[in-house]
């Protein structure tokens, strides 16, 4: 588990922004890790990673429909018809059909908490501007039920422990 700071490719070859490998230790770089699933350079929070093949595809496969939670700071206030949209499913220029949130929720006049059950490029992100709201910034607090541990600090990693892995399997 990796809370991941801001400025950060998940890439291991980073075009513009450092690597988030950089923030681990040299014998886990070594071991190949990878992350499971990937966040923008610009959107921080809870990054999982690991050298277990059969593991990332249990947790990003669309039809496993591992949620994951995201809260979102926006640039205008949040009205109930952007969440209802985001509910219902808003229409993303390169996908066939409208795209919807698994849960939605008003957490600030300028912030939502967004659950969604695939992970396409700059969803959440392309989903607010559907609904005719902007990003601001951008966290992901949880994937499955696992939260991130609100102890680690931006940057900081830490193995999973058992309790972990099971609310990883939780959809709670």
């Amino acid at each position: 588990m990796l809370n991941k700071p801001a400025g950060y490719e998940c890439s291991q070859r980073p075009r513009h922004h450092p690597s988030v490998y950089n923030l681990l230790p040299v014998p886990l770089r070594q071991r190949e890790v990878q992350a499971v699933g990937r966040l923008d350079h610009d959107t921080t929070g809870l990054l999982l990673l690991t050298d277990d093949g059969q593991f990332i595809h249990a947790h990003t496969s669309p039809k496993r429909k591992v949620p994951k939670v995201y809260e979102v700071t926006t640039a205008e206030p949040v009205t109930p018809e952007q969440v209802e949209a985001l509910c219902a499913g808003v229409q993303l220029d390169d996908e066939p059909a409208p795209i919807a949130a698994e849960a939605c929720e008003i957490t600030g006049e300028h912030s939502l908490r967004l659950t969604l059950l695939q992970g396409k490029y700059h969803q959440v992100k392309r989903m607010v501007v559907a609904a005719g709201n902007h990003v601001n910034a951008l966290h992901r607090s949880a994937v499955g039920g696992l939260k991130l541990d609100p102890a680690l600090a931006e940057g900081e990693w830490r193995w999973l422990t058992a309790e972990d892995l099971a609310a990883l399997t939780s959809k709670d």
